[in-house]
């Protein structure tokens, strides 16, 4: 039975949380899955209950499930707490628990929706990326950091970036091992013409390569140099591999492909766990509204029946689901166009069900 913690988190994280749930109940009725699901706070709403964003007691149970399913955290009502307790510092330490240190965001362009995306169909239709981003490592969590007041009056502000090779081993194997089941071509980023770790970043990912990996194709490309590519030619990457702040950017950059962030999922791997939330954030302005669109955390169910639970079919019938929903022209407001069928959140959940159901 798997066991799956869920953390619907703030805003229309609980709204598109209830679709996923929806698709994943049904999953289990169709293929005999029982699945065990838990629901707990987290993110701005733990902070009202509970003074923080993440429970210790939230985080074991975290450590004792199969999966975590996420929503969306955040807002306006927390953006003034001090750093250390706001919502985003919980998808920090849910990361840094389950040892999350790969994160895997797919961007893919379906046909339907090929004029949705702010470039001409005829350079994003096909793109199918799967960005692979270093994420318990780098800068964001480097030391030494903070900011100090120096005897002249000025402030200076301080962050280290740092990688060690086994660090940069393990996310290398981690995307070569993805990109061996796609069409075995692997990008890696860096600034190694500048920045002494990214020569080490360089030199370790070639070495993974050329030693384990020989059948995948590598190249590397400067992150500034990658940024222009994936706009003039987005379908030419399979797999990019890059550091926990060029990912960040990055993965942005490719989602925005897509025409929307609530078309993407996302997906965080490590030794002690893994985390499946959708790329989009909480959107407290349209909240409650019945207008979000869940595709984005009904894909990241996808992945997590995929890479967490090894039910590859059900994954392939959920992401099929979608397709076929799309083809027949609906659409929520974030992707509608003149022509198609605008529903709400939930019309789109119920479309999605039934052509689980179907396949």
């Amino acid at each position: 039975m798997p066991k799956i913690l869920v953390l619907p988190g703030d805003g229309i994280g609980v709204e598109v949380t209830n679709v996923s749930l929806d698709v994943l109940k049904t999953v289990g009725e169709k293929h005999k899955i029982q699945f065990d699901f838990e629901t707990a706070l987290f993110g701005g709403c733990s902070i009202d209950a509970y003074g923080v964003p993440i429970t210790d007691e939230v985080l074991k149970k975290a450590k004792s499930s199969d999966a975590v399913l996420l929503g969306a955290v955040g807002g306006p009502k927390w953006d003034n707490l001090k750093y250390g307790i706001r919502p985003e510092r919980g998808l920090l330490a849910i990361r840094k628990e389950l040892d999350a240190f790969a994160n895997l965001r797919p961007a893919i362009v379906y046909s339907a929706l090929g004029d949705a995306s702010s470039l001409k169909r005829e350079i994003v239709e096909g793109v199918d990326i799967m960005v692979v981003r270093e994420l318990t490592g780098g800068i964001y969590f480097g030391t030494p950091r903070g900011i100090e007041h120096l005897s002249n009056g000025e402030e200076k502000g301080v962050n280290t970036l740092v990688y060690t090779t086994s660090e940069i081993e393990r996310i290398a194997r981690m995307a070569f091992g993805i990109a061996r089941k796609r069409r075995k071509r692997l990008t890696s980023i860096d600034k190694a013409n500048i920045l002494e770790v990214m020569e080490l970043w360089r030199r370790t990912v070639t070495r993974i390569g050329k030693e384990e990996f020989p059948d995948v194709e590598l190249d590397h490309l400067y992150v500034d140099n990658a940024a222009m590519q994936l706009i003039r030619r987005p379908k030419s990457f399979d797999v990019i591999l890059a550091d926990n702040m060029f990912g960040d950017i990055l993965s942005d950059e490719a989602a925005q492909l897509t025409g929307s962030l609530g078309m993407l999922p996302s997906a965080s791997i490590g030794h002690g766990g893994a985390i499946y939330e959708p790329v989009h954030g909480s959107a407290p302005d349209i909240a409650g509204k019945d207008i979000a669109n869940p595709i984005a955390s009904v894909l990241t169910s996808a992945m997590m029946l995929k890479y967490s639970l090894n039910l590859d079919q059900a994954a392939e019938e959920v992401e099929n689901a979608v397709k076929t929903v799309l083809e027949k022209g609906y659409r929520t407001a974030d992707i509608h166009q003149e022509g198609m069928k605008r529903v709400g959140c939930r019309e789109m959940g119920r479309l999605i069900v039934e052509e689980v159901k179907k396949l």
